[in-house]
């Protein structure tokens, strides 16, 4: 009786195929084994079409051998490859990474028909003017009067947050989330937040204080700010 590790163990779940792939064997290795795997056990001309998430743990490929391994499970008509994941990731994707967690400080008022746009988190000494427009990815910190237009998590982080020392804006953003300014005329409220309750998919706006509470992950922020 053998003890020898499996290279790859096929497990099946409601979503299709999950191929975790041991990552300390050679790519050849696992290249054979995969394909032995997949021929003799998973194939069925009557089955519909099965998806295939491949787990490949603390191992990199690179673009060539990534299509080598593709290409054999697309040999197999009835697989359709959904996803690929790994634990490590190249340098230029860590450091396109770090570009998104980063807090870019700004000293400057923006005005009517101006737009300030960052990557990762905007850190904003001034006031942002009616008609002006602030744009991050991440989160937006307003260290004066919000009262234009801020749009947070522009690429589609709805946990984005947007703070402002004065909060009477033009309209608020997060996402595909939108808060536009009352119909009637308000004095705007000091130290507010604007955050994404995904519970009534809306916008909602509270005190500045609470802000760790609906997001406590924001408490590495200071970190980030004093590592740099």
């Amino acid at each position: 009786m053998s003890n020898k590790k499996p290279i790859v163990t096929i497990k099946g779940t409601k979503d299709g195929l999950t191929l975790h792939i041991d990552d300390t064997c050679s790519f050849e290795d696992v290249l054979y084994e995969l394909d032995q795997k997949i021929s003799q056990k998973y194939i069925d001309e009557d089955q519909p079409m099965v998806t295939v998430n491949i787990q490949l743990g603390n191992r990199y490929l690179d673009e060539q051998q990534e299509e080598q391994l593709k290409e054999l499970i697309r040999n197999h008509n009835k697989l359709v490859i959904q996803s690929v994941n790994s634990n490590v990731i190249t340098k230029n994707e860590a450091l396109e990474w770090k570009k998104d967690k980063e807090i870019t400080p700004i000293f400057k008022v923006v005005r009517s028909g101006q737009v300030l746009e960052v990557r990762g988190d905007l850190l904003l000494v001034g006031d942002v003017n009616p008609g002006g427009k602030i744009i991050a990815s991440g989160n937006i910190y307003v260290m004066g009067n919000l009262q234009g237009i801020a749009h947070a998590g522009v690429n589609g982080n709805n946990q984005a947050v947007i703070a402002a020392s004065y909060m009477k804006p033009n309209q608020l953003r997060i996402a595909d989330y939108i808060s536009r300014s009352p119909d009637y005329d308000t004095e705007g409220v000091y130290m507010e937040c604007g955050y994404v309750d995904e519970g009534q998919e809306k916008i909602m706006i509270d005190r500045l204080q609470l802000l760790a509470q609906k997001r406590p992950e924001m408490n590495g922020v200071e970190r980030r700010m004093l590592n740099g």
